[in-house]
């Protein structure tokens, strides 16, 4: 299954792309998870996270990419926490006039429709307060 979440915020392209940091990763946690470790976002790095109740959670970055227009950065669960078997995250940074639109295009699977489905409702309410908090974080930080 697919949850995606677009946000704009009022920064440019490459003052958002250089805060995709740690810094960030931290802000967008939800309460009581733990940043174990953040690599990065580029191919090869990786981010572990410890998560209240669902446990532990390493991902991989797979891809990253860079241009004019487009940056985006590609990481895979590596160690899921129950009852995700497979995830893949997109994070699109997309020039947008002088802003910038955040794309997180999230594909799971926990192995059967029926837990997808059941799953899903979840994974979306744990998402979707990155919406504003992107805006919030981009107009707060904007001469970090």
């Amino acid at each position: 299954m697919t949850i995606t979440l677009h946000s704009r915020v009022e920064a440019d392209l490459q003052t958002v792309s250089q805060r995709f940091d740690a810094h960030l990763f931290r802000y967008l946690l939800p309460r009581g998870a733990k940043l174990l470790h953040f690599g990065g976002s580029k191919t090869g790095d990786t981010v572990h996270l410890e998560l209240p109740l669902a446990g532990e959670w390493l991902s991989e970055i797979t891809e990253d990419h860079q241009s004019e227009n487009l940056n985006y950065f590609i990481d895979e669960g590596r160690t899921l926490p129950f009852p995700l078997k497979t995830w893949t995250h997109k994070h699109s940074l997309i020039r947008n006039g002088q802003g910038t639109t955040i794309e997180d295009k999230m594909t799971f699977s926990t192995g059967t429709i029926i837990s997808d489905v059941m799953t899903y409702p979840a994974l979306l309410l744990s998402f979707l307060p990155r919406v504003w908090l992107y805006k919030r974080y981009f107009r707060v930080n904007s001469h970090r």
